[in-house]
């Protein structure tokens, strides 16, 4: 067995702890292997141990990688920033955005997707922490921004995104999640449909398992450390 596979296991045994200690089934939380930085050869490894879903956070390198596994039956995740001249290529290529944060990224990608695709799955990114590092729009535009998204054509609202402040302490974790979880339900007591939270990180998701994270998204603990140098 790989390390990459064996990694990938044991995220697996972690998801599934955390969801029995929440009471929640395994099978409710989906797994997105982050494989920015990561050569295309590490996203075949992975595949070749069951993983279908992977993250990208650079358009050019996400793309690259989408084309050299085409023929694989992966489903492709853009979760980085999303600029508006770069939203054709992730219109074009990607399943999901889980990023977006304005109005205009939306109509872009909205515009771009082409007909004979599947409706691009979309996420609205919350900065529920506050950071004026982190992207994503303020907990209070939130629900018009998704009522906006929801008239869009070739677009499927699907839930909200979040990186929450850094915490080391299980409890300070579930706090953000928690707000984030609280905020989605409001959004479907207004009426939206929503199914998914994607949150929770290699460091942290237990905590967001436990406040109802339906997707999580993990690099480190599966590919390792990333060297940036």
């Amino acid at each position: 067995m790989s390390a990459i596979a064996s990694n990938l296991q044991a995220v697996k045994e972690r998801i599934a702890k955390a969801a029995g200690k929440a009471g929640r089934s395994p099978q409710e939380i989906r797994l997105l292997a982050v494989s920015k930085t990561w050569p295309v050869d590490c996203v075949i490894d992975a595949s070749r141990a069951g993983q279908q879903r992977f993250g990208e956070n650079y358009v050019q390198e996400g793309v690259a990688k989408v084309l050299a596994t085409s023929g694989l039956n992966l489903e492709w995740h853009f979760i980085g920033p999303l600029q508006t001249n770069k939203t054709r290529l992730v219109a074009e290529h990607f399943s999901w955005v889980h990023s977006i944060d304005r109005l205009k990224l939306a109509e872009r990608l909205s515009a771009q997707r082409r007909d004979a695709l599947p409706p691009l799955s979309v996420c609205v990114q919350v900065n529920i922490s506050g950071e004026a590092s982190k992207r994503g729009c303020a907990p209070s535009d939130a629900l018009e921004l998704c009522q906006a998204i929801a008239t869009m054509p070739r677009l499927a609202l699907r839930g909200l995104m979040a990186i929450p402040e850094a915490a080391d302490d299980y409890a300070a974790q579930r706090v953000p999640f928690r707000q984030v979880r609280e905020l989605c339900e409001q959004i479907r007591a207004a009426g939206l449909p929503l199914d998914t939270l994607s949150m929770g990180m290699s460091h942290d998701l237990e905590a967001a398992v436990a406040e109802g994270a339906t997707i999580v998204r993990v690099g480190t603990a599966i590919f390792g450390e990333r060297n940036n140098a």
